[in-house]
């Protein structure tokens, strides 16, 4: 799969943008606060209905305009999908595939994969649990549309939960309503956990090797999956901790409340590894998703690299740009200099300039 185009209209700084790319390394380069990564952000948005960055709706649409309009065009199997996304500031996105609406996001789900990899995914390791509990979610949601609708509906639920939890509070005649919503928490929360527990199965197949290489054979690198709760005791848990979240206001135990921990030669990394080998092993995680996705697509994800490479050294640098040869990767960055460094093949460059796009290679604008 690739993406053969992308249309913007009052999408961040882009009053209008219209991009042809290659199939294979497309590189936007130019200077920051230009507008590079927001093309990056309107590709995953339009191919997940979420941006990478958690924004809403209202905060990514043009400043001064009341919407803002996203089209991809997909090539999969064959066939051409046309991909729309219609952003509005007082109003829920609407999507669209071929021109025919849809109802659901997940119905969206699956045509395009995208991994995206920023600077700040360097840091999901030393960072809060939130960001770990993201990067499961984004990925399962683009492999299994099932966990998407039920991530949703147990999002919904400890939503509604924690509102009884504070009207119990002044409301204690109220409790005899939760045991409703605990049964629907644990029916979608139960599911969450057991596909959470293989996805990490399935990673750590992976991301092994991938760290070996990385480290030269001499990290061991192992992800564990930190639930709040296990499946089976998520029912008696929640109702051993009701008191105290009807003090506290808030749900206290739940896949909501889960972890991932990161473990090199057996010592936890997050609390005792250095800064180098965690972000080496981020560098191993956001590789191992790239290989999870064609193992389980059977094809090849979209890599999307927002100024990465500044932030490896170049033994890291040359890992990633060998792992990216045959996938279709749109790169940010402020100069060719890493690429031609390690004598990497670019298939179309990009000059970014104040939200817009210019093709050095038909144009005046010089780029080596």
């Amino acid at each position: 799969m690739y993406i053969e185009s992308i249309q913007l209209k009052n999408f961040r700084n882009y009053e209008s943008l219209q991009l042809n790319l290659d199939k294979g390394t497309n590189i936007f380069f130019g200077d920051n606060a230009q507008g590079k990564t927001n093309i990056l952000e309107a590709a995953y948005l339009c191919g997940t209905t979420k941006s990478h960055k958690g924004s809403k709706d209202r905060e990514v649409i043009r400043f001064g305009e009341e919407e803002a309009h996203i089209r991809m065009m997909v090539k999969k199997d064959g066939l051409s999908y046309k991909l729309d996304m219609h952003l509005r500031k007082n109003r829920s996105k609407g999507a669209a595939i071929n021109g025919l609406p849809v109802k659901k996001a997940r119905e969206l789900f699956g045509i395009v994969n995208l991994v995206f990899f920023s600077p700040e995914d360097l840091n999901i390791i030393k960072n809060g649990p939130g960001e770990r509990r993201r990067f499961m979610d984004l990925e399962l949601c683009q492999l299994d549309q099932i966990y998407l609708s039920d991530l949703a509906g147990y999002n919904h639920i400890v939503n509604q939960r924690n509102r009884l939890l504070k009207d119990i509070y002044t409301n204690p005649a109220l409790n005899d309503t939760m045991d409703i919503w605990d049964m629907q928490m644990v029916h979608y929360g139960r599911k969450i956990i057991e596909k959470r527990k293989s996805f990490v199965e399935e990673l750590n197949e992976i991301i092994h090797e991938i760290h070996k290489n990385l480290t030269g054979g001499e990290e061991f690198l192992e992800v564990i999956y930190d639930p709040s709760t296990e499946a089976d005791d998520f029912e008696s848990i929640l109702q051993k901790n009701r008191t105290r979240d009807v003090r506290m206001k808030m749900t206290s135990a739940g896949p909501h409340r889960d972890d991932l921990c990161f473990k090199v030669n057996g010592i936890d990394i997050r609390k005792y590894g250095s800064q180098g080998q965690q972000r080496t092993a981020a560098l191993s995680l956001k590789l191992s998703e790239i290989y999870l996705v064609k193992k389980k697509i059977k094809d090849t994800p979209v890599l999307l690299l927002d100024d990465v490479l500044s932030e490896l050294d170049s033994s890291r640098q040359t890992c990633l740009l060998d792992s990216i040869h045959d996938i279709q990767t749109m790169i940010t960055c402020t100069g060719l200099d890493d690429f031609v460094s390690n004598q990497f093949h670019i298939n179309k460059v990009f000059r970014v300039i104040k939200g817009q796009v210019f093709d050095p290679v038909n144009s005046d604008i010089s780029y080596l």
